[in-house]
């Protein structure tokens, strides 16, 4: 019988690739999520019966414990970018981490593969760098052989961060954004996924790995190739630290009064983040100590931004029509 893996939020951005990659290499995967019947999607990447959406919470202990039973992998993709709720910050990114860990090595489970953050730390300046940093440790210590890999900001067809500022860009004259000083090192989500698939099959040595794509550019610089991919101009406003940790704190308010129904555009503990560059450490292994050449962003921002052109999908012949001859 083929081996099987269970993927914790393994029906999200990151973990349906990685979920993809699984089954295609013919294991069986278990999807472990809170919502199974939102992740029937995941079925198709296999043959029938491959891979299975089911019903788990990292903050239930029994729902975890029953979601690997069996497993002779386990890859955690759970994460979260809200501070407040059941589903909190040290809720999910540590001590859901640490539950996945302990669990995993009582288990037995061969390898496990939890997927962090560049700039996980249990000293950072912001709330979401100490959960992650907590759940690091958490992991280590129950599975010290595990393979943790820390990415910078994750691009792709489904990602929260080109798509989102391109939708910016599509109703307004002008794109704000906070730290457009700031170095990101984006990677493709499918190399991420790769290097998943390579630590869950005892490929990759235990230890933390940082990977970031072939490019390190400033936000503003981002923001540019965003704009030249979607054909459309701009004027990129950077608001100073000060104003936005302010507007920010207000914003946290509304949603906190709200009971979390006015969700905040932006919060003070993504401000805090983003005085930090988001690189790749000096020193620190990465894709090529995994055997992985990272894909440019020159090469797959247009494959899915195309939608954000002012012509959509026709806007290449659009342009070439400029030069027929009537």
């Amino acid at each position: 019988m083929s081996k099987l893996v269970t993927i914790y939020g393994g029906s999200g951005f990151v973990g349906r690739y990685i979920a993809h990659r699984m089954a295609r290499a013919g294991w069986r995967v278990r999807v472990a999520v809170r919502r199974p019947n939102e992740a029937l999607f995941v079925r198709t990447y296999g043959v029938v019966g491959q891979v299975e959406p089911v019903l788990c919470n990292v903050r239930n202990e029994a729902s975890v414990a029953q979601a690997m039973q069996g497993a002779n992998a386990v890859i955690n993709c759970v994460g979260t970018f809200n501070k407040g709720g059941k589903n909190n910050f040290d809720a999910v990114q540590h001590e859901g981490a640490e539950r996945i860990a302990r669990l995993a090595a009582a288990e037995g489970v061969a390898s496990l593969v939890h997927i962090s953050a560049i700039g996980a730390n249990v000293n950072g300046d912001s709330l979401y760098a100490k959960s992650k940093g907590r759940g690091e440790a958490g992991v280590l210590e129950h599975f010290p052989d595990a393979v943790i890999l820390r990415p910078s900001v994750v691009f792709g067809p489904e990602d929260s961060f080109f798509n989102r500022f391109a939708g910016m860009a599509r109703l307004s004259p002008v794109l704000a954004i906070v730290g457009a000083n700031t170095k990101f090192q984006p990677v493709f989500v499918d190399d991420l996924a790769a290097a998943a698939e390579k630590a869950a099959t005892g490929a990759a040595k235990p230890g933390v790995y940082e990977l970031g794509g072939p490019e390190v550019k400033t936000f503003r610089a981002l923001m540019q190739d965003m704009l030249t991919v979607i054909e459309r101009r701009r004027l990129i406003v950077n608001i100073p630290f000060a104003i936005a940790k302010f507007t920010a704190w207000w914003f946290d308010l509304w949603q906190t009064v709200s009971g979390g129904l006015i969700k905040a555009p932006l919060t003070v503990d993504q401000v805090k983040s983003l005085t930090h560059d988001n690189v790749v450490s000096e020193g620190a292994q990465g894709f090529a100590a995994l055997g992985i050449e990272p894909r440019a962003m020159e090469t797959v921002l247009p494959t899915y931004l195309w939608r954000f052109r002012a012509s959509g999908q026709y806007a290449a012949i659009r342009a070439s029509a400029k030069h027929l001859k009537v």
